[in-house]
């Protein structure tokens, strides 16, 4: 398998569908389509950069995630963690 490849229920998880466990249901139902095919299998492997999964006809695509970084400066004289106050 390619390196991109993940399994279908992580997929549909981190792009918010449902909890794992509740996913692998939704496939064994058989309302996830994976290039058009019903998937009833757990464990297959697709390519989020080129397959396209779909949860009740709704297409599935994971949000770019963007990290926010916050400096946060310590007070003078403020002390964590002492025992003791300056």
């Amino acid at each position: 398998m390619e390196e991109d490849s993940i399994r279908l229920q992580k997929y549909l998880a981190s792009c918010g569908v449902a909890s794992r466990r509740k996913c692998e249901e939704y496939i064994l139902e058989g309302l996830v389509k994976v290039n058009e095919e019903t998937v009833h299998e757990l464990g297959t492997k697709i390519n989020p950069n080129k397959d396209i999964v779909t949860f009740k006809g709704r297409e599935i695509k994971k949000d770019k995630e963007e990290f926010v970084y916050i400096l946060l400066n310590k007070p003078i004289r403020l002390c964590y963690n002492c025992k003791r106050p300056i």
